[in-house]
């Protein structure tokens, strides 16, 4: 009895004092993005890497759902070869979106994973692509955040992007990213 005592008392303190991330309705969070990017073309034997930049805003619909939307700009491809005229048009310097959606938040205490969906317009241009190319796409994103304090949370996201509109030519684009957000509204 003693030992179950030592173990359960030091247990059950550690959880009273563990403060809860509180997601609420109508909570709103705005931050900024930055990190990796990949995109494969059909027709390139070499993936394009490069960075990306965004920032994003969220309202709490309920305590497990929020309303997102995100704005990013890829840079995908610096370097693209434009000497060649038999490279195929399909190459951009860069994409940018401009997408909405939801998450679904599962709240755990100070750490704080979500999955979430968003669609809406993908903009394609620079590199080997005449005029600016516009596609609909998809994303499903993956994160975690961990809230600093009531008001700050940092993060790393994952997210997979669809070009819906293209699939064929733009199979595989993805970008990994670290989040920073200001949180209010509770």
């Amino acid at each position: 009895m003693k030992r179950s005592v030592l173990y359960v008392v030091p247990i059950a303190l550690l959880l009273a004092s563990a403060r809860g991330a509180r997601a609420f309705e109508r909570q709103q969070h705005i931050g900024v993005d930055g990190g990796f990017t990949l995109l494969n073309i059909n027709d390139k034997s070499t993936s394009d890497l490069g960075a990306t930049f965004g920032i994003h805003y969220a309202y709490g619909l309920s305590d497990a759902f929020n309303l997102v939307a995100e704005a990013q700009h890829q840079i995908v491809a610096l370097n693209q070869q434009l000497d060649d005229p038999s490279t195929p048009h399909t190459r951009p310097a860069f994409v940018s979106s401009g997408t909405i959606g939801a998450q679904y938040i599962f709240d755990v205490l100070r750490w704080v994973p979500y999955v979430g969906a968003l669609a809406g317009p993908y903009f394609m241009g620079g590199g080997t692509i005449d005029n600016l190319k516009v596609l609909f796409g998809a994303q499903v994103e993956v994160g975690l955040d961990f809230q600093l304090t009531r008001n700050l949370a940092v993060g790393a996201a994952y997210h997979e992007h669809f070009m819906l509109t293209d699939m064929s030519t733009y199979p595989v684009f993805f970008n990994v990213l670290a989040r920073v957000e200001y949180i209010w509204g509770w």
